[in-house]
């Protein structure tokens, strides 16, 4: 078949495709997904036609573009509305993290190992944390938590910029983490190892040098959502990369879009746990008029919440994942 008959014949189905891909997802409700599936199976179709009948490269183009977007379509993670929200956070969202526990498992004991270790090795050799630690960020860390100081934690901002910072910094690790992870899941595990063992020579060189008090003060609070957001990152990474060393009776392609997926539904809560360690941070850990008992209080909540949220948010629940 010529080129020219080629196109006259199938032009009608690449743009009714053109067409369905580029309506906006909320006003897909009167289109049938399953047609948007017809529709991309027969351009699949219809570009290995017109490879194997050598057609012009400007075709190939058209075609293969148009294949991406719908790959791309087909691929993607469903954007959760707003007001389902709740149920994503409360459901979906925990179901998720428990089926990759054997990933959140690694990842918890390669950053609370060396985290542990870290903080009670200084305790004994406070002299090893100028080889942990370089002596900028120990100058700055003792600054930050100097007893006399009227914001723990900080040296200046106010609330409001410190609170633009937190969620800049705190969300950028957190997909970095995740991101990592396809170099076989190697480098969300070495970048959940290296905060460990930051977190912990920071807490141990605090603590053995008599500014353990306000550096406990100002992370207690935040700590349950942060740290743990940063261990889930983790997770959601590694089993990115071992669904690409292992897909098992999937393709790796096909293994490797399941895993995006259900990373993505991790990130988006670890966004959310980041957003409020942010709040929290900026806003209430560094208050010096709020007692460090109702931190510590806050925290041991904070924590209590957190594992019940991830231990038994949607058990029970009938729904579909």
């Amino acid at each position: 078949m010529k080129q020219a008959q080629f196109v006259a014949r199938h032009q009608a189905h690449w743009e009714a495709l053109g067409q369905w891909l580029h309506t906006p997802a909320h006003k897909r409700e009167r289109h049938h997904a399953e047609r948007f599936a017809a529709l991309y199976r027969q351009l699949c179709h219809h570009l290995a036609l017109a490879r194997r009948r050598g057609y012009s490269p400007q075709l190939l183009a058209q075609l293969e573009q148009l294949m991406q977007l719908g790959h791309a379509e087909l691929y993607r993670t469903p954007p959760v509305p707003w007001y389902r929200l709740p149920l994503f956070l409360l459901v979906q969202f925990p179901r998720t993290v428990r089926a990759h526990s054997g990933a959140m498992l690694v990842a918890s004991v390669l950053f609370w190992g060396p985290l542990l270790l870290s903080l009670l090795l200084l305790q004994w050799r406070p002299e090893l944390s100028d080889v942990l630690l370089d002596s900028t960020t120990l100058a700055q860390m003792e600054k930050m938590y100097d007893p006399s100081a009227e914001r723990l934690g900080r040296d200046s901002g106010s609330d409001w910029q410190m609170f633009g910072f937190y969620i800049y910094n705190n969300i950028s690790i957190g997909l970095r983490t995740f991101a990592s992870g396809l170099l076989f899941g190697i480098g969300a595990l070495v970048i959940v190892l290296f905060n460990g063992i930051t977190i912990g020579s920071a807490a141990g060189h605090l603590t053995a040098t008599g500014a353990g008090a306000p550096f406990w003060e100002f992370v207690s609070s935040h700590a349950p959502w942060e740290l743990t957001a940063i261990v889930l990152a983790g997770g959601a990474g590694l089993q990115l990369g071992m669904r690409v060393l292992a897909p098992g009776q999937l393709s790796r392609g096909q293994a490797l879009a399941q895993a995006g997926r259900d990373g993505a539904v991790i990130i988006l809560g670890v966004v959310v746990m980041l957003l409020l360690a942010a709040f929290i941070e900026a806003f209430w850990s560094a208050q010096t008029v709020i007692p460090a008992l109702v931190k510590y209080l806050a925290s041991a909540l904070g924590w209590l919440l957190v594992a019940g949220w991830l231990l038994l948010g949607g058990r029970g629940d009938g729904r579909a994942h």
